[in-house]
C-alpha cells in the first residue's frame, strides 16, 4: 500500500537523492536544492511525497494557490517542470494504478477543487512518458500542448554547418567574417552584461526575466555550479547576443533564456552564437541541444518566426504536456 504525506524539510536529503539518483524522470528543476531558492511566501508549497513503507516510489513538487475563487494544486509554477517523478524500477502499471488512485483520494480530502501538473518532457526523461499520458487520460485529466524544438546532436553533420539551412549557414559565416567572437561567460561583470541584454530585449515585449539578476548569481554561485552556463556573442568588444544554459547531466543542453541586442541584428548574432553552443552541445556528449518552447499563451499561438529560425538549425520537435483537472472539493 502507499502513502501519500506532505513535503517536510526532513525529507530534503532524500528528495533530492531519490530524484537526481532513483528517479526515471526528474531533473535538477525538481530538486528542494532548486526549488528553495525562491523566497518565502513567494509560493505556499503543497508538495507531495508517495511512500510505499519507509520508501519513497514517487514526489510531486508543488504548491497551493486560490484562482477563481478555487483552491487549486498547483505542479511548482517555480519550476519547467513539477508533476509525478517517479522510481525508475516502479514505471508500471500496478504502481501507476495505485499512485493515481491515492492521488485522487488526496485531492479530494484536502478539499482541491482543482489540480494542474506539468510533466517532465520526454527529452528529459529516461522514457517516454505513454504511461503518464495514458492514466492522466483514464482519470479525466485535460491537457494542453506547447511545442518545443530541439536538436538530436548524434544526427547533426559532421560538419555541424551542413545540418543548416542556407540563410543560418550565411547567417553564421556572415557574423564570423565580420569579427565576431564567441565566449564562455564566467564572471559577474560578463553575466551581468549578459542579463542587460536579456532584459533589453524583452522590454520590446513589455515583459521581463523570470529570474532577477541577484536570483541568477545565487544559482550559478551557490546551488547549480555545474547545471548553469553562460555563452555569449562580442563584436568590437560589446557583448551584444547571449544564453544561459541548463545542463542536465549528458542529456540535454537547455537554452533557457536566448537574447540578443536588436540594434545589431544585420550581423546575425543569434546565428553565430546558436552555432557554437550546439557545437559544444555535440562535442561534450550531450544527447540533445534543446531551443525550448516557441509557443504562447498555454500553446495555442505559435510564434511561426521564431519557430522556423530554430528549425533552420536542423531541429525536430517534441511536446510538453501541462495537464488540469477539476476535483470537485469545496
Amino acid at each position: 500500500m502507499f502513502e501519500i504525506v506532505k513535503y517536510a524539510e526532513s525529507f530534503q536529503k532524500r528528495w533530492d537523492l531519490f530524484v537526481l539518483e532513483k528517479s526515471l524522470n526528474g531533473t535538477f528543476l525538481q530538486t528542494r536544492k532548486f526549488l528553495n531558492y525562491h523566497p518565502q511566501g513567494r509560493f505556499m508549497d503543497a508538495s507531495l511525497v508517495i511512500l510505499q513503507g519507509s520508501t519513497i516510489v514517487a514526489v510531486i513538487p508543488a504548491h497551493d494557490v486560490w484562482k477563481e475563487g478555487k483552491k487549486c494544486f498547483i505542479s511548482h509554477a517555480g519550476s519547467t517542470f513539477g508533476g509525478i517523478v517517479i522510481d525508475r524500477g516502479k514505471y508500471n502499471i500496478a504502481t501507476m494504478e495505485e499512485i493515481f488512485h491515492c492521488l485522487e483520494e488526496y485531492l479530494k480530502f484536502e478539499k482541491y477543487q482543482k489540480a494542474v501538473m506539468k510533466m517532465t518532457s520526454d527529452i528529459f526523461s529516461e522514457q517516454d512518458g505513454g504511461l503518464f499520458s495514458y492514466y492522466l487520460y483514464k482519470y479525466g485529466w485535460q491537457y494542453y500542448a506547447e511545442l518545443s524544438l530541439c536538436i538530436r546532436c548524434n544526427c547533426l553533420s559532421e560538419n555541424i554547418l551542413d545540418s543548416f539551412s542556407n540563410s543560418r549557414r550565411r547567417g553564421c559565416r556572415y557574423a564570423e567574417k565580420n569579427g565576431m567572437e564567441f565566449q564562455k561567460l564566467e564572471n559577474e561583470i560578463q553575466i551581468t552584461e549578459f542579463y542587460q541584454v536579456l532584459c533589453k530585449n524583452l522590454r520590446k515585449y513589455e515583459t521581463e526575466p523570470v529570474h532577477t539578476l541577484a536570483e541568477l548569481m545565487e544559482l550559478k554561485k551557490y546551488r547549480l555550479k555545474n547545471e548553469i552556463e553562460f555563452y555569449g556573442a562580442y563584436w568590437k568588444g560589446k557583448l551584444i547576443a547571449g544564453s544561459m544554459v541548463f545542463c542536465f547531466g549528458k542529456r540535454v543542453f537547455h537554452t533557457q533564456y536566448l537574447a540578443s541586442d536588436s540594434d545589431y541584428s544585420y550581423l546575425y548574432p543569434m546565428n553565430f552564437l546558436d552555432y557554437h553552443m550546439i557545437r559544444i552541445a555535440k562535442e561534450k556528449g550531450f544527447t540533445y541541444f534543446s531551443f525550448g518552447i516557441s509557443t504562447e499563451d498555454h500553446g495555442k499561438v505559435l510564434n511561426k518566426t521564431l519557430a522556423q529560425f530554430k528549425e533552420g538549425f536542423g531541429c525536430e520537435y517534441s511536446i510538453n504536456y501541462t495537464y488540469s483537472k477539476e476535483v470537485g472539493g469545496k
